[in-house]
């Protein structure tokens, strides 16, 4: 039996977050900083709701982008639609999971998984 523990579902989302920030060049100090702050608080989250985890991955992105929207603007944006007025893209579903989506703002295409942006 595979057994998936809060902290290995937090290593998981943490990772695949930092990867879109990566191929998507925003992953600077501060984005990296926003983003520990969610595994932060998402691991008392985590504690207090054992089933939490399945959600946890599309959380931490939703946080990703609500710190950086303030600090920096919209992240990320939509490079796959034809519109181009700038856009994000935002995950799907509303609470995160399962199984992430990164979804088009305008169009409502998914455009990659959790974790599977590229450049």
């Amino acid at each position: 039996m595979d057994i998936v523990t809060s902290d290995d579902a937090l290593m998981t989302a943490r990772a695949l977050v930092l990867h879109d920030l990566e191929v998507t060049r925003a992953a600077n100090p501060e984005s990296v900083s926003v983003l520990e702050e969610s595994v932060t608080t998402r691991r008392w989250w985590t504690s207090q709701w054992e089933e939490g985890k399945e959600y946890v991955a599309g959380l931490i992105a939703q946080d990703v982008q609500d710190g950086l929207l303030d600090r920096v603007g919209r992240w990320p944006l939509c490079r796959a639609c034809d519109d181009l007025d700038p856009h994000a893209l935002y995950i799907h579903p509303e609470l995160g999971g399962p199984d992430p989506t990164w979804v088009c703002e305008k169009s409502g295409i998914p455009v990659a998984p959790l974790g599977g942006l590229s450049h």
